[in-house]
């Protein structure tokens, strides 16, 4: 087996809570998004897209992916 895959988070211990790392990687990317988009807002980009919610959803599912790789897979 690939040594790069014989370790899979299964839970995050959080003072005896057991927490799935896709739901704290969720909750990064949410709070990313709702950063990104702010920015967005206040630099008035937010007119170019033809959908900002979909956008918002986009930036979430981007996020979330990039975190759960990245930072809790390592």
């Amino acid at each position: 087996m690939n040594a790069a895959f014989s370790y899979i988070p299964r839970e995050i211990a959080f003072s005896d809570i057991y927490i799935p790392p896709l739901l704290v990687a969720a909750l990064l990317g949410l709070v990313l998004t709702s950063v990104t988009v702010r920015l967005l807002n206040k630099l008035r980009w937010h007119r170019f897209f033809v959908s900002p919610p979909l956008v918002e959803l986009s930036l979430a599912v981007i996020y979330t992916v990039l975190i759960s790789i990245f930072l809790i897979s390592a």
